[in-house]
């Protein structure tokens, strides 16, 4: 009478598991959180926001702001994790004419006096390519925070030609808002509601330092952001 045959000889064993894929295995490092984009300083000098505006349907008057400080996170080609934080100096508006300049700060438009600086902070960035995207957020004028949204064209990342040879990033971006929303309604019968926008920056890059300082949420007791510290400006 044959043995009978033990419950362990009918277990079916797979192929042995290779040990150099094992070893392989626990010597992988773990996944990490993605680095986050490179941090770029506006340069002052060559950041401008154009603005055109409706002068009783005859002409659109053409205004200037330059000076504007800020800076954003941004990977060229990818706009994962991007954002942008800019303020606005207004009391440097420009028409081309002192008296309009003056007449654009009185306190029934921009109201320079008490609201001398306006402030674009990022909420979304919807790319449309790698150089492409649209970048949205909240802009405060005058005193009222309303949405708006950017259409953001990379123009160029590369080494500047000029000495100290910084690496150096432009973009160009267009929006259109109204600005009796903002509260900037004086004077409706010369001056259109529609303003459009169109805005030439460069930035260089920036310390982490700087970032952090820059998208540090603002402290929940100030009803106002904290203000921008400036970094030495880069050479034209």
């Amino acid at each position: 009478m044959p043995f009978a045959s033990s419950p362990s000889s009918f277990v079916q064993r797979g192929p042995p598991f290779p040990a150099g894929l094992l070893l392989w295995l626990l010597a992988a490092p773990l996944p990490v959180a993605a680095a986050e984009p490179a941090a770029w300083k506006l340069d002052p000098v060559h950041t401008r926001v154009m603005f055109a505006v409706s002068h009783a349907g005859f002409s659109k008057a053409i205004g200037t702001v330059s000076g504007s400080d800020g800076g954003l996170l941004f990977d060229p080609g990818n706009w994962t994790g991007a954002r942008l934080v800019v303020e606005v100096p207004m009391t440097r508006i420009d028409l081309g004419d002192a008296d309009w300049n003056r007449a654009a700060l009185a306190g029934n438009l921009l109201d320079g006096a008490q609201f001398p600086t306006a402030r674009f902070v990022s909420t979304t960035v919807v790319p449309r390519d790698p150089e492409h995207a649209e970048v949205c957020g909240e802009l405060t004028l005058r005193g009222v925070t309303r949405p708006l949204c950017l259409e953001v064209s990379v123009n160029a990342v590369e080494r500047h030609p000029m000495p100290p040879f910084r690496l150096t990033a432009g973009f160009s971006a267009t929006a259109t808002l109204s600005r009796s929303d903002y509260g900037v309604d004086g004077w409706s019968s010369m001056i259109g509601d529609e303003v459009e926008l169109r805005i030439e920056a460069e930035a260089t890059r920036a310390s982490r330092e700087f970032a952090e300082r820059l998208f540090q949420p603002p402290a929940s007791e100030a009803p106002t952001p904290e203000p921008i510290r400036h970094e030495p400006n880069p050479t034209p």
